[in-house]
């Protein structure tokens, strides 16, 4: 039947729509002479006036037509085609009253029109509206939609609701909020429900899918939502917030997987106008990295910072294109007029950096340029002290040359006492800035600000857990955690970008700043709560019939429980409330240089025990959690290079 009704044409719905108004007129005319004269068929004063009855269905439906109500499809009906039938409905009456005024119709009574057009609203509008609803009781008794509730009977509630009911997909059983004058009431015709009465309401509504209709919530409120439903058999979802609204890129009616920010319920600061300015306005600015997650997202932020020109530096031809493409289309829309420069080069290459700096001038450098998975770097020891290590050298010392006003190195918490290859060389690339900042700052006339930014996990990057435990979960799981209690901390990848060009601007040379990261996050739970948020059970010892489980893969080679950002306890505070400065020891320049010629000797041998033995050296903390080993060509502990003569089949080499 549903099938049979959705599929008539346009054409024939209007046709017997006329139709139905060609009959429902003239009976509307017929009851207004009944309840006026109270008689079923008061023919003393129908007949003389028998021809209006052709005449009325004519013309009311030439007006309803003009007026657009044929244009109106009767299962989405809203205000402006009941208005379209209030605005007829007036206009016939008042053409009847006057034409009976001017011409004088004798036996014709007064109030006739005045019934006529009540009752052309009930026969007209409200066999329309019945339409509606019997339509939507066939959707929702004939059709497989599911029953949700939407979190949140505010405007976007109610404006998500009624863009469902006009789906087929789902229908609003309930409405849930923390208001508690809003309790019990009904909002079209759907009950509001209190929090406390969520797991009642879904087993009584058989309710499968809750959606968080709260644009306009901040962080903390959505998480305080977030944790009254995580417990509940439902899969939760959002709609897009207020600015992403408002600016276009999503609609009300967009629902969402729930983003890890959600749960962590951390408010960004507003950024510093000032302090975005110090750095970017009318500067040429260079993110060497460009096409990577955190450096993709400090060319978008600089962008909107006004620059006077953007370089992008970055090895991958396909990173560098990816960039380049989405920054156009983003200076189209920002109606920008700066160039935007794509350069293909490594940062190891010092003639290729100093050559970029030189030609363009460049007045800040954002390094995002890293080798930044651990399990990667522990395998390819000797090229994570290249790009990491050297490939910094080159670009601050060039950055010193050319006379460049800001240098800020991206760096981890992974490089605070690091138990592997890639956090040991973040920390030897922070040793290397805050040399030079001492011996650059000792010079008269214009030197270049050296600092660094250490901050943690940002969501979304490449390698990231989420997107990982997002699709594990879709083909069912398992979900692997590599151990029961290891944390991290996580902000989102926009916010770091904004803080990493405040903190640079605040730098007077050779600071280190440690970005507010919030708690850390426990993994394990940020797993589970992510299964039940899908409307999932976690399947364990204690729910042996869960739908996933979570199995531990233990720690890989080099990876800790808890990340840190300090080495020490000296940190004192900025004016920023998220930004801190560390106050890290360095290294004696002979020392430090003495240690960067030995790393090189020991990649220029392919010896990537001795490059470790160095880093120990160098690196305060730095106790390496697995033998140093590099997939090219493994060392043994005396420093001779032993040459792969098997080929090992649990590699999978072939």
């Amino acid at each position: 039947m549903h099938k049979r009704i959705t599929t008539l044409s346009r054409s024939r719905k209007r046709l017997i729509m006329v139709a139905a108004d060609l009959v429902a007129l003239p009976l509307a005319l017929w009851s207004a002479y009944a309840l006026r004269l109270a008689e079923w068929w008061p023919a003393r004063y129908i007949e003389p006036f028998w021809w209006l009855f052709l005449v009325v269905p004519v013309v009311g439906v030439f007006i309803f037509a003009k007026l657009g109500l044929y244009r109106a499809v009767v299962r989405f009906m809203g205000p402006q085609a009941m208005w379209a039938v209030i605005k007829g409905s007036v206009l016939l009456a008042l053409m009847m009253w006057a034409a009976a005024y001017f011409y004088q119709w004798q036996g014709f009574p007064r109030s006739v029109p005045v019934n006529f057009a009540l009752v052309t609203l009930v026969y007209v509008g409200g066999t329309r509206l019945l339409v509606r609803s019997y339509y939507q009781w066939l959707i929702r008794h004939y059709t497989a939609k599911q029953a949700v509730a939407i979190y949140g009977a505010g405007g976007a509630g109610v404006q998500l609701a009624m863009a469902l009911g006009n789906g087929r997909e789902f229908y609003v059983a309930a409405f849930l909020d923390d208001e508690p004058s809003l309790w019990g009431s009904l909002i079209k015709g759907v009950k509001v429900f209190s929090p406390k009465e969520a797991e009642a309401m879904v087993a009584a509504h058989e309710i499968q899918r809750v959606l968080l209709a709260m644009p306009n919530a901040t962080k903390a409120q959505r998480k305080q939502a977030l944790d009254k439903l995580t417990e509940l058999p439902v899969h939760v979802q959002t709609v897009p917030s207020m600015p992403e609204i408002v600016s276009g890129e999503a609609s009300l009616d967009q629902l969402r997987e729930v983003e890890l920010e959600d749960l962590l319920g951390r408010d960004p600061v507003p950024p510093r106008d000032e302090l975005i300015d110090a750095s970017i306005r009318d500067r040429v600015v260079m993110v060497t990295g460009a096409g990577g997650s955190i450096g993709s997202e400090m060319c978008r932020q600089v962008m909107r910072g006004g620059p006077r020109a953007l370089v992008l530096y970055e090895i991958s031809e396909y990173g560098l294109y990816s960039i380049d493409q989405e920054l156009e289309t983003l200076k189209r829309e920002m109606g920008a007029s700066f160039p935007i420069l794509p350069l293909l080069g490594s940062v190891c290459d010092r003639t290729r950096v100093e050559a970029t700096l030189g030609r363009y001038g460049v007045n800040t450098i954002y390094h995002a340029a890293a080798y930044k998975h651990v399990p990667i770097v522990e395998n390819n020891v000797l090229e994570g002290v290249r790009n990491n290590i050297h490939g910094t050298r080159v670009v601050a010392e060039s950055a010193a040359k050319f006379g460049v006003e800001r240098c800020v190195l991206i760096s981890t918490d992974k490089a605070v006492r690091p138990t592997n290859v890639m956090g040991a060389t973040k920390r030897m690339a922070e040793l290397v800035l805050q040399d030079l900042a001492t011996r650059h700052g000792q010079k008269e006339g214009h030197r270049t600000i050296f600092s660094m930014v250490r901050f943690g996990n940002v969501l979304g990057s490449s390698g990231s857990v989420v997107p990982l435990f997002r699709r594990q979960i879709a083909k069912g799981g398992p979900v692997t955690v590599t151990h029961p209690e290891i944390t991290r901390y996580f902000m989102t990848i926009p916010e770091a970008a904004l803080l990493v060009i405040q903190a640079g601007s605040m730098a007077q040379g050779g600071d280190v700043f440690v970005l507010d990261m919030g708690e850390p996050v426990r993994i394990f739970d940020l797993a589970r709560r992510m299964i039940q948020l899908t409307g999932l059970e976690v399947k364990d010892e204690a729910n042996p019939d869960g739908d996933i489980e979570i199995t531990f893969a233990g720690l890989r080679p080099g990876e800790k429980l808890f990340e840190e950002l300090l080495i020490g306890d000296n940190v004192v505070g900025t004016s920023h409330p998220k930004i801190m400065r560390a106050r890290e020891e360095v290294l004696p320049t002979p020392t430090l240089r003495e240690l960067l010629e030995a790393l090189h000797e020991a990649e220029q041998r392919l010896d990537c025990h001795h490059a470790c033995e160095s880093l120990k050296r160098g690196v305060s903390g730095f106790a390496h959690s697995s033998e140093p080993c590099d997939l090219l060509l493994p060392a043994t502990p005396g420093g001779k290079v032993v040459p792969v003569t098997t080929r090992p089949r649990k590699l999978g080499i072939g």
